[in-house]
């Protein structure tokens, strides 16, 4: 193998970090301030103020980015209050509605009723269509319906 197809290859994957750090080194600008330092995104604009604290640069977002963070947050509290309360008024309706449909206990009961009277006398009947089948001679048929 030429040391070219290595070489080429490995020089190109080297600009191309080289080329992603820089951009993301170039990315933030800092600045000196009485307070300590603030920070600006060159991509997005955001600006944070920062101070040094042990020997590390701690930085917060800037006062007006706060507000309308915060401005987020409420706005997104509210629709889920909103979401929450239609969920509990679909909740109530959907089980009130199921509730006045279903029968009381004591028409379940008198239905019941109704159907084990007219099963016992269908089966009645069967019993004797059968007692007079087998009484004429005739043979009783074999399919039952």
């Amino acid at each position: 193998m030429r040391p070219q197809h290595v070489l080429i290859p490995a020089a190109l994957v080297s600009l191309v970090a080289a080329s992603a750090f820089s951009e993301e080194a170039d990315r933030y600008r800092l600045e000196k301030s009485a307070n300590g330092y603030v920070r600006m995104d060159t991509q997005t604009g955001a600006m944070s103020i920062c101070e040094e604290r042990s020997g590390q640069l701690v930085c917060k977002m800037a006062a007006d980015e706060r507000t309308a963070f915060q401005d987020e947050v409420d706005r997104l509290q509210s629709s889920v209050k909103a979401l929450d309360e239609r969920v509990v008024k679909l909740e109530n309706s959907l089980s009130a509605r199921l509730e006045s449909t279903l029968p009381s206990e004591e028409d379940f009961n008198k239905t019941m009723s109704y159907m084990e009277r007219f099963l016992r006398g269908f089966m009645g009947i069967v019993k004797d269509m059968e007692k007079d089948s087998g009484e004429d001679g005739a043979k009783p048929n074999s399919q039952k319906t």
